[in-house]
C-alpha cells in the first residue's frame, strides 16, 4: 500500500541548472529581492500548510536525475533540495522555504511552474490549485434539512435503477440516499450508526465488504484519494476530522493510508462482489453530481450483464445484509431498505 503519493508525472518543465546555494536568489517578488532583503509576502490562504505539505512530499520524491540534475554522494535531503526546486520554477529560495511552511500565497502561473518542476499529473496539479484558492468555492457546510431535502429529491432517482447499486455522498461522503439493489450488494447502511455512515468508513472498517469485493485495496485506495483532493482546503473542516480520528481509531492498522499524500479521480472501473449465495457479480461504476449540490456525488453501479443484474434483483428480493459485518464499535441493528 503507498505510503506517499506515486511518483508523479506531467509535462516536462524546460531543463535548467540551478545554481549553486549560496548564489543570490533571482530579483523580483516572489522571486527574492535585493541581496539580504525578504521577499514581499503575502498571506498564505486558508489550506496554506496543507499545501506546503503536499509540495514537499512530492518535493522528496523526486530524484536529481528526474529534473536533469547530476546527484552527489554528499546529498544528504531526500528527493529534491529546496533550492533546486526554487531554481527550476524561476522563484527565490527564500519565497519557496515561506511556500512549503504555508507563510505565502502564490499566484496560479507561479504554483504551475513549482507543480511542472516537482511533475505532478492534473489530478495533483487540480488539488494544488485547489489548497492554494484557485477554485469555486465550497461554501458553508450543508445543514441537517437542506441534507435531506437533496436526498429527498435524489432517491426517486436511485429508486428508478432497481438492479443497479446507486447511492447519494455528501461532500464529506456520508451517505443520504440508496437504492434497495445498494443495500442488497453493499449492506443496509441503516444498521451503522450516523457518525460512520460514511463510505470511506464502510470501505475499510466493513470486515464483511473487504472481503466480498474483489482486488478491494485498490478501489478502497480510490475512494480515499479521491476524498483528500475533495476534501482540498476543508481539510480542518470538523467533519473532516472526525473521520479521520474515527478511521485511525477503528482501522489503525491503516494508519499508513491517512497519512498519504496522495490524491486521484474517481474513475470508472468494473467491480467484482461476492454475494453470499449467489456467486461474484459484476457492476460497472460510474458517478456523476446533481445540479442542487455539485458537491454532492451519485455513485452507480450497473450490472455487466443480464446474468449479473437478475442476481443482484434476487438478492435484493431476498434479506439484506447488515453493513459493518465484523465491524468495530458504532454497528447497530436496523431496518433493511432506504426507507
Amino acid at each position: 500500500m503507498p505510503q506517499h503519493p506515486a511518483t508523479p508525472q506531467g509535462p516536462d518543465a524546460p531543463a535548467r541548472t540551478p545554481g549553486p546555494a549560496h548564489a543570490p536568489a533571482a530579483p523580483a517578488s516572489p522571486t527574492a529581492g535585493a541581496a539580504g532583503r525578504a521577499p514581499n509576502r503575502t498571506p498564505a490562504p486558508t489550506g496554506g500548510q496543507e499545501l506546503g505539505t503536499f509540495l514537499r512530499a512530492h518535493r522528496e520524491l523526486l530524484k536529481p536525475a528526474d529534473v536533469g540534475l547530476t546527484a552527489t554522494s554528499r546529498r544528504r535531503t531526500p528527493g529534491l533540495r529546496r533550492e533546486e526546486v526554487a531554481s527550476l520554477s524561476g522563484v527565490g529560495l527564500a519565497w519557496y522555504t515561506w511556500l512549503e511552511q504555508g507563510r505565502v500565497a502564490a499566484s496560479r502561473q507561479v504554483l504551475e511552474a513549482v507543480a511542472r518542476t516537482l511533475r505532478l499529473d492534473p489530478p495533483a496539479l487540480r488539488h494544488a490549485l485547489r489548497l492554494a484558492g484557485f477554485h469555486e468555492p465550497a461554501g458553508p457546510p450543508t445543514g441537517a434539512g437542506a441534507r435531506a431535502a437533496l436526498g429527498a429529491a435524489v432517491r426517486p432517482v436511485l429508486d428508478s435503477w432497481p438492479a443497479s447499486p446507486a447511492v447519494l455522498l455528501d461532500r464529506y461522503f456520508d451517505l443520504l440516499a440508496w437504492n434497495s439493489a445498494w443495500s442488497a450488494v453493499w449492506g443496509a447502511p441503516e444498521a451503522v450508526s450516523e457518525e460512520r455512515r460514511n463510505l470511506m468508513w464502510l470501505m475499510v472498517a466493513d470486515r464483511r465488504l473487504r472481503k466480498a469485493v474483489h482486488d478491494w485495496e485498490p478501489l478502497a485506495m480510490n475512494v480515499f484519494q479521491h476524498f483528500r483532493a475533495q476534501a482540498g482546503p476543508a481539510v480542518a473542516d470538523p467533519r473532516t476530522t472526525e473521520l479521520y480520528r474515527r478511521l485511525d481509531q477503528d482501522v489503525p492498522e491503516l494508519r499508513h493510508w491517512w497519512g498519504c499524500r496522495s490524491v486521484a479521480e474517481l474513475t470508472a472501473r468494473t467491480v467484482t462482489v461476492e454475494l453470499p449465495g449467489a456467486g461474484p457479480v459484476r457492476l460497472s461504476l460510474s458517478s456523476f453530481r446533481p445540479v442542487d449540490d455539485p458537491s454532492a456525488l451519485v455513485l452507480l453501479l450497473t450490472p455487466v450483464t443480464a446474468e449479473d443484474a437478475a442476481r443482484v434483483r434476487a438478492r435484493a428480493a431476498g434479506a439484506v445484509l447488515p453493513a459493518g459485518g465484523g465491524a468495530p464499535a458504532g454497528v447497530r441493528p436496523g431496518r433493511s431498505g432506504p426507507g
